[in-house]
């Protein structure tokens, strides 16, 4: 028996997530049976990060364990002939045999994309969130610089969110412009439920001059999720990847 570390590509637009759920069209679900095909073997993998229904990813982890004799380098070519076009393994390593992709300190790094100019473009809408009015993006680069460091984020996630510690370290959190497009790439120890679309979209609410850049102290102090802006589009987002310290 060996484990084999995936790195997973895939376009969540038709998605419902990445975790398995009774009767809807998942990632997980996909690529368990996918390998299960392959390797004539009962497969369920470990993913790594949940990702909700709609966001993409380049570089999602998952491993799984198995008898086959395919070399690890080797899988992933193999399997990509068992999925579909929006899914794609980039690359598949043995590891060892305890690796668990939860449970490994690891840095995260999600970008969200924003389309700011006064009319959409059609082949942009799949990947990012249109928005039409003017953004301050020196505003929302203030307003940014409170959120690195080690925080309680708990006016930034959902009140959905099951765990008990909401205390997150964000490493970067950089904003960029890209012709007409806006991207905030952040890094960071981990990342609550609806966390970077919730830091999105309060960027967004700063851009807009709804929320003042220095709010976002009174907001992280508040531990109220009242107190942030609105959780922007799934379509938006993307994890690029995830680095372990390994």
């Amino acid at each position: 028996m060996k484990r084999i570390k995936l790195e997973i590509a895939y376009d969540g637009t038709k998605y419902h997530g990445w975790q398995i759920q009774p009767g809807e069209l998942t990632i997980e679900g996909v690529i368990n049976k996918a390998l299960s095909e392959l390797l004539q073997e009962d497969i369920t993998v470990i993913g790594a990060s949940r990702t909700d229904s709609g966001v993409h990813a380049k570089g999602n982890v998952a491993v799984f364990d198995t008898d086959s004799r395919i070399p690890a380098e080797k899988i992933c070519y193999a399997i990509n002939q068992h999925l579909p076009w929006d899914i794609r393994v980039q690359s598949s390593v043995e590891v060892k045999e305890d690796f668990h992709p939860r449970k490994v300190n690891s840095k995260k790094t999600y970008e969200y994309n924003i389309l700011n100019r006064n009319i959409s473009l059609p082949t942009e809408r799949l990947y990012s969130y249109f928005v039409y009015y003017n953004l301050d993006i020196e505003a929302m680069k203030r307003a940014a610089g409170h959120l690195i460091g080690k925080h309680d984020f708990k006016s930034f996630c959902s009140v959905k969110t099951q765990v008990l510690d909401t205390v997150r370290e964000i490493y970067h959190l950089n904003i960029k412009e890209d012709g007409y497009m806006i991207r905030i790439g952040i890094t960071g120890n981990g990342f609550l439920y609806n966390m970077v679309r919730i830091i999105a979209g309060t960027l967004i609410e700063v851009g807009r001059g709804v929320i003042a850049p220095d709010d976002i102290v009174k907001i992280l102090k508040g531990l109220d999720r009242g107190l942030a802006g609105p959780t922007a589009p799934a379509h938006g987002l993307t994890l690029v990847g995830i680095e372990y310290d390994i």
